[in-house]
């Protein structure tokens, strides 16, 4: 895979370095454009077939064969889109380039992420096999400022897509810790992981679902714990199943492909907590991740079993294909007990949501309209887009079960995402504001800087909200 010290050098600050010019035009634009380019340019770009479309891109002539540059077309030059750009990596040729005349802002981003690769498995290269084009496309820029920024939310962008993609062989519930520790390290965090007889004892749900799976996939939860005693608390929780066959209501197998993907909300936590840290946000940060495999053995959990959760609510199974909210049952819980001011949580939970909004749209569910609206905010923002769907609780009778306090799934199969959320909700206390993202961390197929494969999906956006609502309130108290 590219490493991040590799795509580090990929936008560099312009120090009147060699580089090709990028022309960016849209349509209201681009007829003046065109009437101030030379003839054989003109002439260039009718042999390309060039359309001032989003993007569309050319190459133009120069005095030399060094001399080249290139136009490319975008929705709006005034207000360049993250991934405005992204295409242009995986088109042009190797070196530097700068754009004329206009601000690559968060433009910068998209540059970086569409050179993200991700090889870890591919031997030798071979006529099945085509070598991964590594070598760099660097955009230089003036906003020098900026750099650090954009760096780090690419280097948390590609670190959600990295672990998302990779095989639950290798990323079970001991890999996560593994990338826990390595970032609680690099930020002089504490790291808690409770496995074994304390999990069975303190954290039923998470030890129900995961204690079929094999002994090195063994279930733990997951804690860092960093920041100033007398910050804010805020919790961030994951969902962590490294990989989910149903349990016992078995997937069928084109259900099952891809669910090496189930871990994707721990991902995204872990990449928050990373950025939170790195920046030296001013919060207490307590991230969770309820880290299982839903496996099938002689010992897995059953439908109809009761499970008693660490709040003392008791479940009834009815489907052991909805073991995610009861893994984050017991997380949200132990996040509840550090009394926080914000929780958030990130889920690959339903189906449901997926066909209600498609694999781009990651739902949000909040009980707090401020932090919805900081979210959404922060989605347009970052060119990270949200959908709120609601918190009905005209719909929490769907989860009423004859002998325990609720049941884990509807019978009735009406909204999934919902009822999924409401189950949530109770394990979340009434005053702490919440946000819940039942996101796909995958995209199906390839956009512009957005590959096929694990996706970061509101990631962006809920870091916006946490800069403005806690960056800004160090700021405003004079620290």
């Amino acid at each position: 895979m590219t490493s991040m010290t590799d795509l580090s050098t990929r936008i560099q600050p312009d120090k009147d370095q060699d580089a090709h010019t990028i022309f960016v035009v849209d349509e209201a634009s681009y007829d003046p454009w065109l009437q101030s380019r030379s003839a054989a340019e003109k002439a260039m770009l009718i042999a390309q077939d060039f359309r001032p479309k989003p993007h569309a891109h050319a190459i133009l002539p120069g005095k030399d064969t060094q001399e080249w540059s290139v136009v490319t077309a975008v929705k709006d030059r005034a207000a360049l889109g993250a991934y405005c750009l992204a295409k242009l990596p995986a088109s042009l040729p190797a070196g530097r380039y700068r754009l004329d005349g206009a601000k690559a802002g968060k433009a910068l981003f998209g540059w970086l992420s569409a050179q993200y690769s991700f090889d870890r498995y591919r031997s030798s290269p071979d006529a099945d096999a085509p070598a991964q084009d590594t070598a760099a496309r660097v955009l230089l820029t003036q906003d020098v400022a900026a750099l650090p920024a954009i760096l780090a939310e690419a280097k948390a962008t590609a670190l959600v897509r990295d672990l998302v993609n990779t095989p639950a062989a290798d990323m079970g519930p001991t890999a996560l810790e593994a990338a826990a520790e390595h970032i609680a390290k690099d930020h002089g965090a504490q790291l808690i992981v409770t496995r074994g007889e304390a999990l069975e004892q303190g954290y039923p749900m998470i030890h129900a679902v995961g204690r079929a799976a094999a002994k090195h996939h063994a279930p733990r939860l997951i804690e860092i714990q960093w920041g100033k005693a007398d910050h804010p608390v805020i919790a961030l929780v994951g969902k962590g199943i490294c990989f989910d066959s149903g349990g016992l209501d078995i997937k069928p197998s084109s259900g099952m492909r891809l669910m090496k993907k189930d871990m994707g909300g721990a991902a995204h936590v872990l990449a928050l907590a990373q950025l939170i840290m790195s920046a030296n946000l001013p919060v207490r940060l307590h991230m969770l991740i309820a880290a299982a495999e839903n496996a099938i053995s002689g010992d897995a959990f059953r439908p109809g079993d009761i499970l008693t959760s660490r709040k003392g609510l008791t479940v009834e199974v009815g489907n052991t294909d909805a073991e995610g909210r009861l893994v984050l049952g017991d997380a949200l819980t132990r996040a509840a007990e550090y009394s926080p001011e914000l929780i958030v949580n990130f889920a690959t939970l339903t189906g449901a949501a997926r066909v209600a909004l498609g694999p781009d749209l990651p739902a949000l569910f909040a009980n707090d309209d401020a932090l919805a609206q900081d979210l959404l905010a922060g989605g347009t923002e970052r060119d990270d887009p949200l959908w709120r769907l609601p918190l009905w609780d005209d719909y929490a009778d769907l989860l009423e079960t004859d002998i325990a306090d609720l049941g884990n799934a509807s019978a009735s199969g009406f909204a999934g995402s919902i009822t999924a959320a409401l189950f949530l909700q109770k394990f979340v206390p009434d005053k702490v504001a919440w946000a819940h993202f039942d996101t796909f961390a995958w995209r199906p197929s390839s956009k512009p800087g957005r590959p096929k494969g694990g996706a970061a999906l509101g990631l962006r956006a809920t870091w916006a909200m946490l800069q403005h609502r806690y960056a800004r309130r160090h700021a405003s108290d004079g620290a």
